[in-house]
């Protein structure tokens, strides 16, 4: 918006930021997949995810009142927050369609809005695939707005594939009693990663501008076999066996950035 809206009480849109991130691995025995997983609940178990959401509740300028978190048997994590918007005191909430901060399964809410994420690892002995899902929604009414924390988060986790969806719903009324059913200008997600993300990335927009609503898929473009397999290293694998790995890992890549199977 060129300028700033005059609102009559409470701005009553809500914003939804929605991520899947993909994390694929190569595991052939079962040794190395339950290794993998095993480094998977480590890397990302309730203790650090409540730290990323700690990070992004700062990036959105809201106020943690409540933390409750658990980790599962056998595998993946929760983490849930109360937060609040009207106890921050910081700069004013900044919606401009530019990239927000990058970094140095949780489920999080505020006080009028919610972030939740939730984690996924999965194998199969079938081709020695593995992968880690990680869900999350940052929802939000009122001035905040979760698109800042779009670098964070992708930085965040070691993201080969990444589906983001944001939609704002509802509207809000001027003091004139008009209805505004979005309070800031978006053109696509892509304009809120920065440069470096951009170029990394291979990203195809499918957005409906009369509905407020924009998706964006992202798959790595950049392919390096050493950093896919697990527990061994892809110069000691012989060129015919490390070149059928790549093809299986780059078709689930494309299968998950697609969503549809390729066999």
């Amino acid at each position: 918006m060129e300028t700033k809206l005059q609102l009559h009480g409470f701005n009553n849109l809500t914003k939804s930021l929605s991520f899947n991130i993909y994390d694929i691995c190569y595991a052939q025995t079962e040794e190395q997949r339950e290794a993998y997983i095993d480094y998977i609940d480590e890397m990302y178990n309730a203790e650090r995810l409540t730290q990323i959401l700690s990070d992004v509740v700062k990036i959105i300028g809201a106020n943690i009142l409540n933390i409750a978190r658990q980790d599962y048997e056998p595998h993946g994590a929760s983490v849930t927050m109360l937060i609040a918007e009207h106890e921050v005191t910081g700069p004013e909430a900044n919606n401009e369609e530019s990239p927000g901060p990058l970094p140095d399964t949780i489920v999080a809410h505020l006080d009028k809005s919610h972030v939740t994420v939730h984690t996924y690892p999965e194998s199969h002995p079938h081709e020695g695939i593995s992968t880690f899902r990680a869900d999350i929604d940052v929802s939000t009414c009122g001035l905040i707005s979760p698109l800042k924390v779009l670098n964070y988060l992708i930085h965040s986790f070691d993201s080969d594939v990444v589906t983001v969806d944001y939609r704002v719903r509802g509207f809000t009324r001027d003091v004139d009693g008009t209805k505004h059913y979005i309070d800031h200008d978006i053109n696509s997600i892509q304009n809120y990663l920065t440069e470096d993300t951009q170029n990394a990335y291979q990203m195809i927009d499918v957005n409906v501008y009369q509905e407020n609503l924009f998706h964006t898929k992202m798959m790595l473009k950049e392919f390096n076999l050493d950093n896919y397999v697990f527990g061994v290293n892809a110069s000691d694998l012989d060129p015919v066996e490390a070149k059928s790995i790549e093809d299986r890992l780059k078709q689930e890549m494309l299968e998950i950035f697609y969503s549809r199977n390729m066999a």
